[in-house]
């Protein structure tokens, strides 16, 4: 049973992509206002998360991040929509995007240097990641979803723009990709468990912040950018940056991404993926996200 809502499910997600953008975006405000209204446990982590990382703020400002971080949330459906559904033409025709940085993922691919690309858990990283690997060849490293019918989904959504796809335990094959000079998208802003991390701050709160990234630079010698969006009057800006930390010490990497992560998500705080439990292994789950 569950097996057919999900198809019916998805057939009627395929034909609301149908629909014009200006539709989807009509459609996009009332799923907000709906998510806004019901007493969603993802709005309670949201807003736990807002509140905490912007405590120098008043209750009214951390207020308006809150809702209009909920509001903006409805728009995941349709991005990923887009980036899942749509072909590389309807996008081009149809959804206004700029490109900056581009031509360094280019170069590094021709040169055979592997590229971690950094991101971060923005609401319409789906999306981001397509246009990506529109314009040049992309991997991806993912999380399975508990259901294996929409793991499967999902895997044939992003492969659209990704050249390949892999879970996160399967790490070989990653290091794989970037010897063999591949640029190969992560994100590191997730509390995967103390056993897997090393704690360091993140909006100055301690956050459990996977080791990982700086090992397979160190691995595979290569070089890590960053890819941070953004709308700015319903245009999605996606920019390509390479950074440059420092490399001898762990703590020190992390923390640079970090706070670098940071900085990026204050300058358009209600597009981030705030509905996941940042801090649960260093500030509880129970405590905070009671």
């Amino acid at each position: 049973m569950n097996s057919l809502i999900l198809k019916i499910s998805v057939l009627i997600w395929k034909t609301l992509m149908l629909l014009p953008r200006g539709v989807h975006l009509i459609f996009a405000r009332l799923v907000g206002i709906v998510l806004l209204r019901i007493p969603f446990k993802r709005n309670k982590y949201s807003k736990a998360n807002i509140d905490l990382c912007f405590n120098n703020l008043s209750s009214e400002e951390r207020k308006i991040i809150y809702k209009k971080n909920i509001l903006f949330s409805g728009n995941i459906l349709f991005d990923t929509g887009i980036a899942w559904f749509w072909s590389d033409k309807r996008i081009r025709n149809n959804l206004s995007f700029k490109l900056n940085g581009i031509e360094h993922l280019r170069e590094n691919q021709k040169n055979k240097t592997g590229v971690l690309l950094f991101f971060k858990h923005s609401l319409h990283l789906e999306l981001d990641s397509r246009i990506i690997g529109m314009h040049c060849d992309l991997y991806g490293i993912e999380r399975e979803h508990n259901s294996k019918a929409f793991t499967n989904i999902q895997r044939k959504g992003r492969l659209r723009g990704l050249k390949g796809v892999t879970d996160r335990k399967n790490t070989l094959t990653f290091i794989k990709w970037l010897k063999k000079g591949k640029t190969v998208l992560y994100a590191p802003d997730q509390d995967y468990g103390l056993n897997k991390s090393i704690v360091v701050d993140f909006f100055g709160h301690p956050s459990a912040t996977i080791s990982a990234p700086f090992k397979l630079i160190n691995t595979t010698n290569s070089k890590p950018y960053f890819v941070n969006s953004y709308y700015d009057r319903g245009c999605l800006v996606i920019d390509i940056e390479e950074i440059n930390f420092d490399y001898d010490d762990p703590f020190k990497f992390m923390q640079n991404l970090n706070i670098y992560i940071e900085q990026k998500i204050r300058s358009h705080p209600h597009e981030y993926l705030w509905q996941h439990r940042r801090f649960k292994s260093t500030l509880g789950k129970d405590r905070l996200y009671k």
